[in-house]
C-alpha cells in the first residue's frame, strides 16, 4: 500500500501537498513522490513529481512554490555523477518543471522557509565549506573511509557519524544564490536538530546540543540570524533538553517547543509543551505531560495546536497563551502533521489509528468536526475488529490496551493470542504501524494484545514513574495482569499464547521468557539482553546511565534478563539487524550463544543490512514469513516449514 508520510498547507490555504512512499516497480525498494491533496472534501489527489530517485521534505515558500529534496539528476548540469548528493529543488506554483536551486557536496538534509528566506541543513566536513568538494574528492580518490572522533556520540540509530557534521545554510528567494553558512563550526550541535524560520525570515530557531564533560550533553533552544549568523540562546537549563518539534507563531512573537528533564536513578524524565517569547525566551505558557507529535499555530497566534498521546489515542489539543490544554478532537483517532488555515476556520492533519492508516482530514476548529479529504492512498478494510481492554495491576493501577481480534473469533472458535510489547520504553500503542502490523497477524487467525504498561505515554507522569528503574518486575506484572484479563475472554484461547516485542519490547520478551513458562513461543526483536554490555555499546549511553547509574551497579545486575537464562523454557526466535546502533548486534550475538549453550530451542533471523527496523521490502516479507512459521510450529502445533523467502 502507498504510505502517506506528510501534509503541508500553502500559506494562502489553497493547496495541500503530501509526500507519499510506494513500492518501486522492481519490488525491491520504496520510492517517494509529492502529491497534491484537495483542501475541500471531494475531488481527487494527484501526483506532482516523478523521478527514479524520489522526492522528500516538501515545504511551501511564502509565494506558494514547493521546495523539496531529491537526488534526481539536474538536466542543466554537465557530467553530473549518477550517485549525486541530495539537492534542494523548487516546483513553481504557476506550473512547469522543477528546477534545482541549491546543493552541497555532502547533500541537503532538510528545508524550512519563512518570508523570503529559505534555510536548509547540509552535511559538511569540518573546515572551510568553500573547499569541501575538493576535500571530499581527495578522501574518495585516496580510498580513505576512516573517521577520527574527538567527542561523543560516534553513531546514531543507523548512521555512522562523521566525517561531516550538519550545518545550517540560508538563502533568499527567488534564486537562492550563494547560501550563507549560518553555523560554520557547530560540532555536533545540530545532530537531530529541529528548526523553524520566523515569518519575516530574519531568524531560524533551532535546537542546539551542547557537549558536557564525561560524554554528557544537553539541548538548548537558540535563534540564529539568517543575515549575520549571530546566535543567541533562547532557553537553556541544567539537566534539561529543549527539543522539537519547534514552531514559530505567525506574528513572530512566540515559539512553541518541548521541554524534557533529564532522568535520574530516582526520577523519570518529565515532559512539557512550552511557549516562550521569541525576543526574550520568557516562558508564558506550558502544558505538562504533553509530548507533541506535531505542532501548528492558530492563524491569529493566540494558541498552538498539539497532537499528543492520551489513553491509547493521539488527539489534538489547543494550548492557549493563557490557559490549560483543551482537547479539540474526540474519538479513538491519532493525528499528526498539523497545519492551520489562514482564515482561522480549519486545521489540516493526517488522521490514523491502530485500525486505519494515515490519511488527510480537515478539522473544524469551532466544534472539532472531522471531514475526510481525498487521499493518495486507498482505504483499507482491516480483517477483524479493534477492542479496548483493561485490567487492574497488583498495585491497583489500571492497565489498558488494544486487542485486535481476527474475523470469526468466538466462543466456539477462540483465537490464539499474541502479546505484543511496545518499545520505548516511554511510548504507547496509539497509531497505525507499517513495521509491526497486527492485522497481518489477525489475517492469519491470531488475536493481538497491544497493552500500555508502566512507562507508557498518555497517562500522566505517575505512569512513567511506576516503572522507572524497575523495568522488568513492574512491567512484567502489568503485562501479566492484562494478559490474564484477555485469556479469560471466551473468544481467546488461553492454551495457545505467544509473546513478541522489539527494542524495549524485546527486552521485556527476554524478561518474560526468564520469568514465566506460560507462553508457547517468544519472539524477541532488536532486544536488550545484557544490560551492562548494552549500556556501554549503544549509541546513546549517557541517556541510559542516568537511569541505571554507573556501569556495574546493582541496578544493571538486578534488571538484566541474561541473569535468568537458566529459567528459559519457551522456544525463542531472535531477530536483529547488524546496522542497529541503538541496540547493537552484540546483544543478539550474546543472546543467541547463551540460548545455544543452554540447549533452549531457538532460531536466529539475522539481517546483515538492516538496522533497528527492517525496512527493505524483501526483508519485510522474510520477517513476517519467519515469524508466522515459528508461531505456527509452536503455537498452532504445525510442522516447521522453512519460509520460501529464505530460499
Amino acid at each position: 500500500m502507498p504510505r502517506v508520510l506528510s501534509l503541508r498547507l500553502s500559506p494562502d490555504g489553497s493547496r495541500l501537498v503530501s509526500v507519499v512512499q510506494a513500492l518501486a516497480p522492481d519490488g525491491r525498494s520504496y520510492g517517494t513522490s509529492i502529491w497534491a491533496v484537495p483542501v475541500e472534501p471531494g475531488g481527487e489527489a494527484y501526483r506532482l513529481t516523478r523521478s527514479a530517485k524520489g522526492e522528500t521534505g516538501a515545504e511551501f515558500t511564502a509565494d506558494g512554490d514547493v521546495l523539496f529534496v531529491s537526488r534526481r539528476p539536474d538536466p542543466t548540469a554537465e557530467d553530473e555523477p549518477e550517485d549525486g548528493a541530495a539537492a534542494l529543488w523548487l516546483l513553481p506554483a504557476a506550473g512547469g518543471e522543477a528546477r534545482k536551486v541549491a546543493g552541497r557536496p555532502g547533500g541537503v538534509t532538510g528545508v524550512r522557509s519563512g518570508g523570503g528566506t529559505v534555510v536548509f541543513g547540509a552535511d559538511v566536513l569540518d573546515g572551510d565549506a568553500a573547499t569541501e568538494g575538493d576535500r571530499r574528492r581527495t578522501r574518495k580518490e585516496g580510498g580513505v573511509s576512516a573517521i577520527l572522533h574527538e567527542g561523543y556520540p560516534v553513531r546514531f540509530w543507523d548512521q555512522d557519524l562523521g566525517p561531516g557534521r550538519t550545518r545550517l545554510f540560508a538563502a533568499r528567494l527567488p534564486g537562492l544564490a550563494e547560501p550563507r553558512d549560518l553555523t560554520p563550526d557547530p560540532g555536533g550541535a545540530l545532530l537531530e536538530a529541529s528548526f523553524a524560520v520566523t515569518p519575516d525570515g530574519g531568524e531560524v530557531v533551532t535546537t542546539w546540543r551542547v557537549a558536557l564533560p564525561a560524554g554528557r550533553s544537553r539541548s538548548e533552544l537558540v535563534a540564529v540570524s539568517t543575515s549575520t549568523g549571530e546566535r543567541r540562546v533562547l532557553v537553556a537549563g541544567d539537566d534539561t533538553d529543549f527539543t522539537g518539534p519547534v514552531a514559530v507563531s505567525p506574528d513572530g512573537r512566540h515559539v512553541a517547543f518541548v521541554r524534557e528533564s533529564h532522568g535520574t536513578e530516582e526520577r523519570a524524565p518529565e515532559f512539557s509543551l512550552l511557549i516562550a517569547v521569541l525576543a526574550t525566551g520568557e516562558v508564558v505558557a506550558r502544558a505538562d505531560d504533553l509530548i507533541p507529535a506535531g505542532l501548528a499555530w492558530a492563524a491569529d497566534s493566540s494558541a498552538v495546536f498539539a497532537a499528543g498521546d492520551h489513553h491509547g489515542r493521539r488527539p489534538i489539543f489547543r494550548v492557549r497563551l493563557q490557559g490549560e490544554a483543551e482537547r479539540l478532537t474526540a474519538g479513538d483517532d491519532s493525528y499528526q502533521e498539523l497545519s492551520a488555515s489562514p482564515d482561522g476556520r480549519y486545521l489540516y492533519a493526517l488522521r490514523s489509528s491502530l485500525g486505519r492508516p494515515p490519511a488527510p482530514v480537515r478539522v473544524t476548529l469551532d466544534g472539532g468536526e472531522v471531514a475526510e479529504l481525498a487521499s493518495p492512498a486507498p482505504a483499507l478494510e482491516i480483517p477483524g475488529t479493534l477492542t479496548e481492554v483493561t485490567a487492574v495491576a497488583d498495585d491497583g493501577a489500571e492497565i489498558r490496551g488494544w486487542l485486535a481480534l481476527p474475523a470469526g473469533a468466538s466462543e466456539h472458535d477462540p483465537a490464539p493470542l499474541l502479546l505484543w510489547i511496545h518499545g520505548g520504553p516511554i511510548a504507547s500503542w496509539s497509531d497505525w504501524m507499517w513495521r509491526w502490523n497486527p492485522w497481518i497477524m489477525a489475517e492469519h487467525g491470531y488475536a493481538v494484545l497491544m497493552p500500555d504498561p508502566c512507562m507508557s505515554t498518555g497517562y500522566g507522569q505517575e505512569m512513567i514513574q511506576r516503572g522507572w528503574g524497575d523495568w522488568g518486575p513492574r512491567t512484567h506484572a502489568d503485562l501479566m495482569a492484562i494478559t490474564d484479563a484477555c485469556v479469560a475472554r471466551p473468544d481467546v484461547d488461553a492454551g495457545r499464547t505467544a509473546v513478541m516485542g522489539g527494542s524495549f519490547g524485546g527486552y521485556m520478551a527476554n524478561w518474560v521468557a526468564g520469568h514465566t513458562g506460560r507462553f508457547k513461543a517468544v519472539v524477541t526483536h532488536a532486544s536488550l539482553w545484557n544490560l551492562d554490555q548494552f549500556a556501554g555499546t549503544t549509541d546513546w549511553s549517557m541517556y541510559w546511565q542516568r537511569e541505571f547509574g554507573e556501569p556495574g551497579s546493582e541496578r544493571y545486575h538486578r534488571l538484566s534478563p541474561h541473569n535468568s537464562l537458566s529459567e528459559i523454557t519457551s522456544p525463542m526466535l531472535v531477530i536483529h539487524g547488524d546496522k542497529d546502533y541503538r541496540v547493537p548486534i552484540g546483544e543478539a550475538l550474546r543472546l543467541w550463544w547463551d540460548l545455544r549453550r543452554s540447549s533452549v530451542e531457538s532460531k536466529f533471523l539475522y539481517f546483515p543490512d538492516e538496522n533497528h527496523w527492517i525496512l527493505k521490502p524483501g526483508n519485510i516479507v522474510a520477517w513476517y514469513e519467519t515469524v508466522l512459521a515459528f508461531l505456527a510450529q509452536h503455537v498452532l502445533g504445525e510442522e516447521w516449514k522453512r519460509p520460501e523467502s529464505l530460499g
